[in-house]
């Protein structure tokens, strides 16, 4: 699958690209995060390790973060089949482990349902099963006139579709206030007490714009995406991925 998706933390209007900061920091794991918070690993997905020299690479292949591809039963797209985790470059293409390929499963040709989950992000799912063969079928879930799975599946913006962020806890909702909301980790991750701390220190869901640090407030804080996704002025209302 030669897959394309923009995830919202990072994205950067002014270039059209997805910003690299917890790459050029040092913040990205060598060994996929997905295992470890309890993403389904199936048909030979998990467990995915990367050379560090794939970390080296600058411009619009850097590398951003590890992202989750699922293919899904063309009858129960709610069955995931198969699963790889890899990597998503700045200018959106999503690649193997070698930093450079096409994504590839350990399954059969056949029609599939293609998602991509992140760590932080709600994830997305073509509208329709995907004729998937031996050779790479382009997807761009970045475009807007790609038709994906559910409503709202993505947010629009700068004429692109992104992957909506802040997703800190992932239960596959976004929450701003209440039971298991995605604000209040936020807080925690920098002390639990002093909203203006901050924490430049390993590679958290809780740094939801992806800058490399985590601020609960001032100038690029995570909380406030949180809030601008669920509506931005009814604190109580949440947002469900848009997948079975």
């Amino acid at each position: 699958v030669a897959l394309k998706l923009m995830l919202e933390g990072p994205y950067d209007i002014a270039t059209d690209k997805m910003r690299d900061d917890i790459r050029a920091a040092g913040q990205i794991p060598l060994t996929e995060p997905y295992t470890v918070i309890g993403f389904p690993q199936v048909s030979g997905g998990g467990g995915e390790t990367i050379n560090a020299a794939v970390l080296t690479t600058t411009g619009d292949n850097a590398i951003v973060d590890w992202v989750h591809v699922q293919l899904r039963s063309s009858t129960t797209p709610g069955t995931i089949l198969a699963t790889r985790c890899a990597l998503v470059q700045r200018d959106g293409d999503v690649v193997d482990k070698d930093g450079v390929s096409p994504v590839s499963f350990q399954t059969g040709n056949g029609n599939y349902y293609v998602a991509v989950k992140h760590r932080n992000h709600l994830g997305a799912m073509t509208a329709a099963p995907v004729a998937l063969t031996s050779t790479a079928i382009g997807i761009d879930l970045s475009a807007p006139g790609t038709a994906v799975y559910g409503t709202e599946a993505r947010k629009p913006l700068n004429g692109r579709a992104l992957l909506w962020a802040g997703n800190v806890l992932p239960d596959a909702v976004l929450s701003y206030i209440g039971l298991n909301n995605d604000r209040d980790p936020i807080l925690q991750a920098i002390g639990g007490s002093i909203p203006t701390a901050e924490s430049t220190v390993g590679y958290h869901r809780e740094d939801v714009n992806m800058d490399g640090i985590i601020r609960y407030i001032g100038t690029n804080n995570d909380r406030d995406p949180i809030l601008l996704n669920v509506g931005g002025s009814v604190p109580t209302t949440t947002r469900a991925e848009q997948l079975p």
